[in-house]
């Protein structure tokens, strides 16, 4: 356990980041999921929508820093690919 005062406020705050990373990167896996079932479903209309909301909570758990930048594009880009293949 911490000594000093400073690292006990540090234990706290590390503690409400992992708190805020965790709902980031589950809302972000959540938003895959949903478009990832709607390209199995071959609903093109459902899969577009989905992967805008997905776009948006992977680019704020980027800027939240809970994923890196670069992991961010390559789920983007994934996400897009799988949409724009559907017919």
């Amino acid at each position: 356990m911490a000594n000093m005062k400073n690292a006990k406020k540090k234990i706290k705050s590390i503690a409400k980041e992992t708190v805020n990373n965790n709902n980031y990167t589950a809302s972000m896996k959540t938003a895959c999921k949903n478009v990832e079932k709607a390209v199995i479903a071959k609903d093109k209309e459902k899969a577009t929508t989905n992967l805008k909301t997905a776009i948006k909570r992977i680019d704020k758990a980027s800027q939240a820093g809970a994923i890196k930048k670069n992991t961010a594009a390559r789920n983007k880009s994934r996400l897009t690919k799988k949409v724009n293949a559907m017919e």
